[in-house]
């Protein structure tokens, strides 16, 4: 990719990356509604707009629902899938929010064209809405999916985990096709996420069984998280995992990284482990370049991890609704 080491304008620069965007989107295609439900993304768009104004946790809420959708058997909306057994019921998508936002989006999508648009992409275009109205530039969303029959919890194992070193997640990301600089820039949507005290509370108190705090938490931020999240207390309790910049999808979380004020034990694997140290490293400076450069390989990393295991011409279904097989 070192061609965008030469281009010398934002709007250029932008125009090539969405150009590659769409060569990505093998079975899926930009513009794949124009001609049956022409308004679909301008609607959802909307509707997400609204929503985080109103709350902005929205913004990180959809963009969380997304990769756990993606993550699990593709990106087909099998995660809005109600159950007693659906993926909604796993331990680790017991704080996944935003449904009903993208329930307000197929609402009034069904009601401009009925049976049309499938709600695996009004999940994929509410996600890319979602990050563009926290400060990344808009690009292309490619659509055309349909959406899953399957949603089961266990498969929900498939995850990754808040506690997984650099390898686990070098695997699970493998396993989806996505290499590890993906892996690095799309962890990176960590920087408008925030966490309950229970995914890292184990790191503040008695680590690893040594009844002393993770080594690698800086010091001076370690009594920040333990005022937040003392032992014993509440643990639903959230904290952002970008501290100082949580509303603004921008490279900050990379250099908390490096001064040790990763909040999940799996986000700073990414910083310990000399692999994924050296990606995390290039998002590291100063400057508009910088964040130019995420924001070009996050939006290319999006739209790869939109078309894992795509079922696309007659496989799954149009739901009418999103919450419930037809």
């Amino acid at each position: 990719m070192e061609v965008y080491s030469h281009l010398r304008t934002p709007i250029i620069l932008f125009v090539v990356v969405f150009a590659a965007l769409t060569s990505l989107a093998l079975g899926c295609k930009v513009g794949f509604y124009q001609a049956t439900c022409p308004k679909a993304e301008t609607i959802v768009q909307s509707v997400v707009k609204s929503a985080i104004r109103t709350n902005p946790t929205y913004a990180p809420g959809k963009l969380r629902l997304f990769f756990h959708d993606c993550f699990v058997n593709g990106c087909d909306a099998s995660v809005l899938l109600d159950g007693s057994t659906s993926e909604q019921t796993a331990s680790t998508n017991s704080h996944l929010r935003g449904f009903e936002v993208i329930t307000a989006a197929k609402d009034r999508v069904e009601t401009e064209c009925p049976g049309v648009v499938s709600c695996a992409d009004i999940l994929a275009l509410a996600a890319r809405d979602s990050v563009v109205e926290t400060g990344l530039p808009r690009w292309e969303v490619p659509t055309g999916r349909r959406d899953g029959l399957v949603s089961r919890a266990e498969d929900a194992l498939k995850l990754p985990g808040s506690r997984d070193s650099a390898e686990v997640q070098i695997e699970k990301f493998a396993a989806k096709g996505l290499n590890i600089e993906e892996l690095v820039t799309l962890v990176g949507g960590h920087t408008i996420r925030t966490s309950a005290c229970a995914r890292f509370v184990h790191r503040l108190y008695n680590y690893s069984n040594t009844n002393a705090p993770d080594p690698h938490i800086d010091q001076a931020f370690l009594p920040h998280l333990q005022t937040l999240c003392p032992e014993h207390g509440d643990i639903t309790i959230r904290v952002d995992l970008d501290t100082g910049s949580v509303n603004n999808f921008d490279t900050s979380y990379y250099e908390n990284l490096r001064k040790g004020r990763g909040v999940l034990e799996s986000d700073t694997k990414l910083w310990t482990h000399h692999i994924t140290q050296n990606l995390v490293q290039q998002f590291i400076s100063v400057g508009r370049p910088n964040q130019l450069t995420f924001s070009k390989k996050f939006a290319r990393a999006m739209v790869k991890l939109s078309q894992v295991e795509v079922k696309t011409g007659n496989e799954g279904e149009i739901r009418r609704v999103c919450n419930r097989i037809n």
